[in-house]
C-alpha cells in the first residue's frame, strides 16, 4: 500500500484524501460507499491514470490501511485551515493546493464531486468535527449538573413538620446493628427482622400511635413517617413492623374496647406480644365480606367457637404467623344461634409463651416468596378453637348479657365499611413506603446516570447517559411523579388523621386510589431504575433488584389496585348521583350551564389547536384538562350503567361490563387530586428558587400525563394532533432543562449513603 509521502505528488490523489479518510476512519468500507467511489473517481476526465489506479486501490474494501497510516492522513489533513472550507472536497482542493499551488479544478467538476458527500450520507458541516473534534460543543457533553435552588431548604420543605421524626428514625436505622445482610437463608433474615423490629419498639416506634396511657406517643402523624422513612432500609422490617404494630395493633385499638386496650396494647407496643392480622382467606382475598371462617357463639359458657371449615376458608399470607405470632386479630362470621350477623374481629391465641401452637391450631410455613423474605407468612387453620366472648373486639359489634347480637350502628351494610374503615391507615402507610422505596431508586438510577458515561460525538469524548433525551424521559417524568405523590400523600395523611364522621367515604375512597396509584408508579419506577442502570442494577450490592422484588406484592397488599379503582369508581358514582339527587331545578340548569361553558371555553377551535408554550405550561391549563377527564369519564360512566341497567341488565353485569371505564374513572379522580395538591403545596413555599423547580416538575407531571391519555383526549375532541404533538415536544424540552437539576431534586432526598448502600451511588463509596 503506498504511503501519504507519495499521496503528496498526486493533486488528484490529495483532493479526495479528506473523503478517504471519512469512509475509512472506522475501518470498513462498505459495498455502497465502494461502488460510489470507485464510479466516480472512474468518471473524473481530470484525474490521470496513475491517480485513478490510486484512488481505485484506496476504496477498494480488501485495502490494508494501517491505522498509523490513517493517522499520518488526519495529521496532514489537520493543517489546513478550515476558514474557507464549506465541505471534505474544497477542504481537499485546499488541501492539493497547499502542496501544488497551480493546481486548478474547474467549478462543473467540483459541483459533480460536492453531490458524493451527501450520497454518502455525511451530514453537512460535519466534516469540521471530524478533523477538528475540539470546534464540536455538544449540548449532550455541555449539559451539567447544578442546582438553582437551596438542596437543604428543598429538604426542608419535603420533609416539613415531619422532620424530627424522620432525623431520629434515620439515627437508628444507620447504626451498625442494622447493616444490611444478605444471606439466602430464611431464617437468619427473619431473626434479623425480628430483631430490628424489637429495636424499633425499644425506642418508642413501635407504640407510637397508641394513647399515652398504654405506653404509646398518641401520634399517628410520626407513625405513618416511621414507617415511611424505615422504607429506606429493609421492606421485610417495614412490612414486620406494619404488622406487628399497624395491623395487629391498630386492630385491637380501633375494633376493640377499653378491655381490650387495657389488657394488650402496652405489650404488643413493645413487642413482648407478637401478633398477626388474620383478615385473607385462600378462597377470598378482596372479598372480606365473603369470608368463610366461623365464629359461633354459646351462650352456656360465654365462649365462641373459631372453626374454619374447609381448605379455601384458611388464612392464608398471613405475616408473623409462620414463627414469631402468638396471637392473632381474626375475622370471622358471626353466628348466633344459626344466624350470621355478618363479619367480625376477635382475638385468637396462635402460641403458648414456648412458641408451641395451641391446641386446635395448625400453621403451615408460606416459605420462599418473590420478596419480603424477613417475613414469616403463613398459613392458619382453626379446628374448634374455642376462646372466652370477652375476646370479641366490640366497638361496633357484640353479644349482650342475654347472648344476643347488638350494634350500635343498625345497619349491616354500613357496620362492615365502617369496621373495614377503621383500618383505612394501611392503605396509606403502604404508598407512603413505596415511595420511600421509589425515592432510593431514583437517586441511585439518577446519580449513577450522572456518572456514567458511554457514546459520544464523532472524535468527541463520551457523555453520561442523563444527557441522552431517551435517559431523560424514562427517569425524570417519574421523578416529578414521585414529588407529586409526595405532597398528594401528605395530604391524604392529614385528611385521615383530622377526618369527621361524615368525610370517611371520600377519605376512603382517595386511600384506596392513592394507594393503587402510588404503588403502581413504584413498581414501574423500580423497573425503569433497573434497565437505566444496566448490568450494575442488576448486582444485589445495588440494591434496586431487592427493593424490586419486595415491593413488587405492594401492588396487592391491603386490595388489589384494580379493584380499588373500581371500589373508588363507584364511591365516586354514588356521590355524583347524590350531587344530583339534591340538585333543584336551579342547579340543574347550572350544571348544564357549566357544562356548555366549558365547551365553549376549553374545547373551541382556538383552544384545541393553541400550542403556545405559555398556554401548554400553565397551572390553570393543566387543571382544566384533568377536571375535564375525571368529569367526562365519570358522567360517561353513570350513562353506560344506567342504559344498560334500564335495556334489562343485572346491576352486577352492568358493572362488570363497564369494569374499565370504572377504573379510568377512578384514575383520573386520583391524577386530577395528585395535580390539584401539587398546585397547592407550590403556592405555599416561600423559596423562590424551590418554588421555580417545584412548578417545573408540576409541569411535568401534567404534561407526561395528558401525553399518556393522548388517545383519549383527541378522541374526545378536546384536543387536536397538533396540540398532543406540541405537547409531546415541550415535555421532551422540559425533561432536558430539568436533567441539569436532576441530582440535586434527589440529593433533596436526603437519603443517607449507608442506607442507599448502592456503590453506583454513593458519594463516598466506603461508607
Amino acid at each position: 500500500m503506498q504511503k501519504l509521502s507519495e499521496f503528496k505528488q498526486h493533486p488528484g490523489v490529495l483532493t479526495f484524501l479528506p473523503v478517504l479518510y471519512t469512509v475509512w476512519s472506522d475501518f470498513i468500507i462498505n459495498e455502497k460507499e465502494f461502488r460510489l467511489l470507485s464510479e466516480t473517481v472512474k468518471n473524473q476526465s481530470w484525474l490521470s491514470d496513475s491517480e485513478k489506479s490510486i484512488l481505485l486501490d484506496l476504496v477498494n474494501p480488501n485495502s490494508n490501511i494501517e491505522p498509523d497510516e490513517l493517522k499520518a492522513w488526519l495529521s496532514f489533513i489537520n493543517n489546513v485551515p478550515l476558514n474557507a472550507s464549506k465541505n471534505l472536497i474544497s477542504l481537499g482542493i485546499e488541501l492539493s493546493q497547499s502542496v501544488h499551488p497551480n493546481f486548478k479544478i474547474q467549478g462543473s467538476e467540483i459541483a459533480t464531486l460536492e453531490s458524493l458527500e451527501q450520497q454518502l450520507g455525511i451530514p453537512e458541516g460535519e466534516f469540521r468535527f471530524i478533523f477538528h473534534p475540539e470546534l464540536r460543543k455538544p449540548l449532550s457533553s455541555s449539559h451539567q449538573t447544578y442546582a438553582s435552588f437551596d438542596i437543604s431548604r428543598m429538604t426542608e420543605i419535603l420533609e416539613g413538620t415531619d422532620a424530627a421524626t424522620i432525623k431520629k428514625t434515620l439515627a437508628v436505622i444507620t447504626d451498625p446493628s442494622f447493616k444490611y445482610i444478605n444471606t439466602g437463608d430464611l431464617n437468619i433474615h427473619r431473626e434479623a427482622v425480628l430483631n430490628w423490629a424489637k429495636q424499633l419498639a425499644g425506642h418508642g416506634f413501635g407504640s407510637m400511635a397508641y394513647p399515652k396511657a398504654y405506653g404509646g406517643g398518641n401520634d399517628l402523624a410520626a407513625y405513618f413517617t416511621i414507617m415511611e422513612t424505615l422504607s429506606y432500609h429493609d421492606l421485610s422490617l417495614v412490612v414486620k413492623f406494619g404488622v406487628q404494630f399497624g395491623l395487629w395493633g391498630m386492630s385491637v385499638f380501633l375494633l376493640g374496647t377499653e378491655k381490650h386496650h387495657k389488657k394488650y396494647l402496652k405489650d404488643i407496643g413493645t413487642l413482648e406480644l407478637p401478633g398477626c392480622f388474620a383478615m385473607t382467606e385462600t378462597g377470598h382475598g378482596s372479598n372480606v365480606r365473603g369470608i368463610e371462617t366461623t365464629a359461633t357463639y354459646n351462650h352456656s359458657n360465654k365462649t365462641f367457637t373459631i372453626h374454619t371449615p374447609h381448605d379455601a376458608a384458611q388464612k392464608e399470607y398471613i405475616g408473623n404467623a409462620a414463627l414469631h405470632g402468638r396471637m392473632a386479630t381474626v375475622f370471622a362470621k358471626i353466628i348466633i344461634q344459626g344466624k350470621d350477623y355478618g363479619v367480625g374481629a376477635f382475638i385468637v391465641p396462635l402460641r403458648d409463651l414456648s412458641g408451641k401452637l395451641m391446641p386446635g391450631v395448625s400453621i403451615k410455613d408460606c416459605g420462599r416468596k418473590l420478596g419480603l423474605n424477613g417475613v414469616d407468612n403463613g398459613v392458619i387453620r382453626f379446628n374448634k378453637v374455642v376462646i372466652p366472648a370477652e375476646e370479641m373486639l366490640d366497638r361496633f359489634a357484640s353479644v349482650n348479657a342475654a347472648g344476643n347480637f347488638e350494634s350500635p350502628i343498625s345497619s349491616d351494610n354500613r357496620r362492615f365499611f365502617t369496621m373495614l374503615g377503621a383500618l383505612v391507615g394501611g392503605r396509606i402507610g403502604i404508598p407512603r413506603s413505596g415511595l420511600a422505596a421509589t425515592r432510593s431508586a431514583l437517586t441511585i438510577a439518577i446519580r449513577y446516570g450522572d456518572e456514567r458515561k458511554q457514546f459520544g460525538p464523532e472524535s468527541g469524548s463520551e457523555v453520561p447517559i442523563l444527557n441522552y433525551r431517551t435517559h431523560q424521559q424514562r427517569l425524570i417524568p417519574k421523578l416529578a411523579t414521585s414529588y407529586a405523590l409526595h405532597f398528594a400523600l401528605r395530604y391524604l395523611t392529614s385528611r385521615y388523621i383530622h377526618r369527621k364522621e361524615d368525610e370517611m367515604q371520600e377519605i376512603e375512597g382517595l386511600a384506596a386510589g392513592l394507594k393503587a396509584l402510588a404503588t403502581w408508579h413504584t413498581t414501574d419506577t423500580l423497573q425503569t431504575c433497573r434497565e437505566c442502570c444496566g448490568g450494575k442494577g442488576y448486582l444485589w450490592e445495588n440494591r434496586i433488584g431487592t427493593l424490586k422484588n419486595d415491593a413488587d406484592i405492594y401492588t396487592t397488599f391491603e386490595g388489589d389496585n384494580t379493584v380499588l379503582l373500581q371500589l373508588l369508581a363507584k364511591s365516586r358514582l354514588s356521590e355524583f348521583k347524590q350531587e344530583f339527587s339534591n340538585m333543584k331545578l336551579t342547579g340543574l340548569l347550572d350544571y348544564i350551564a357549566g357544562q356548555a361553558a366549558v365547551s365553549i371555553t376549553e374545547m373551541n377551535p382556538l383552544i384545541i389547536r393553541n400550542t403556545s408554550e405559555e398556554h401548554l405550561l400553565s397551572a390553570e391549563f393543566h387543571l382544566e384538562a384533568f377536571t375535564y377527564r375525571e368529569r367526562d369519564l365519570l358522567t360517561s360512566a353513570a350513562k353506560r350503567l344506567r342504559r344498560l341497567i334500564t335495556e334489562g341488565m343485572d346491576s352486577f353485569d352492568a358493572f362488570n361490563v363497564c369494569q374499565q371505564h370504572l377504573v379510568e374513572v377512578g384514575r383520573a379522580y386520583v391524577e386530577k387530586i395528585i395535580l390539584r395538591e401539587f398546585l397547592n403545596a407550590i403556592e405555599k413555599v416561600q423559596d423562590l428558587g424551590c418554588k421555580s423547580i417545584l412548578t417545573r416538575l408540576c409541569q411535568v407531571y401534567a404534561l407526561s400525563k395528558m401525553d399518556e391519555h393522548k388517545g383519549w383526549y383527541l378522541e374526545q375532541g378536546y384536543m387536536e394532533g397538533v396540540k398532543t404533538k406540541a405537547i409531546r415536544k415541550l415535555l421532551s424540552q422540559q425533561c432536558w432543562e430539568i436533567r441539569k437539576e436532576a441530582v440535586p431534586l434527589v440529593d433533596a432526598f436526603n437519603i443517607p449513603d449507608s442506607l442507599l448502600f448502592a456503590p453506583i451511588a454513593v458519594k463516598n463509596p466506603e461508607v
